[in-house]
């Protein structure tokens, strides 16, 4: 059975609170964990130390042992240096879907009808 280290959340209505846990692939996000080897606080500011408390040699030990992190815990890794994240990029989710591709050769076309009768008028 393949194990991740995730997130838990905690923490009130809006106000969240995450614990970095190591689970099995299956279980719920707030359900049975392994270990809690951190805390992570989005609510607090970007700079403060306190936002996220990892336990780096528990952490280096699930590594080792080949536990999966997700990206968002990836990325709170890759801030403590503790792993490394490199940065994807596809050029493909940023274009228009079918539907906006089809209006705008719709609005294009009309458009272009538009200035060809202006012409004519002249």
């Amino acid at each position: 059975m393949s194990v991740k280290i995730r997130l838990s959340r905690g923490g009130a209505k809006k106000r969240p609170y995450y614990y970095v846990v190591v689970a099995h692939s299956v279980s719920p996000r707030d359900g049975r964990y392994i270990e809690q080897i951190g805390t992570f606080d989005p609510m607090l500011k970007k700079d403060d130390p306190n936002r996220i408390k990892l336990n780096d040699e528990r952490v280096k030990h699930w590594l080792g042992v080949g536990a999966q992190p997700t990206d968002r815990v990836l990325r709170l890794l890759d801030v403590k240096g503790l792993a490394k994240r490199t940065a994807s990029n596809n050029p493909e989710k940023a274009k228009p879907k079918k539907k906006a591709q089809e209006r705008a050769a719709a609005a294009a076309e009309k458009a272009k009808a538009a200035e060809g009768a202006q012409g004519d008028a002249a």
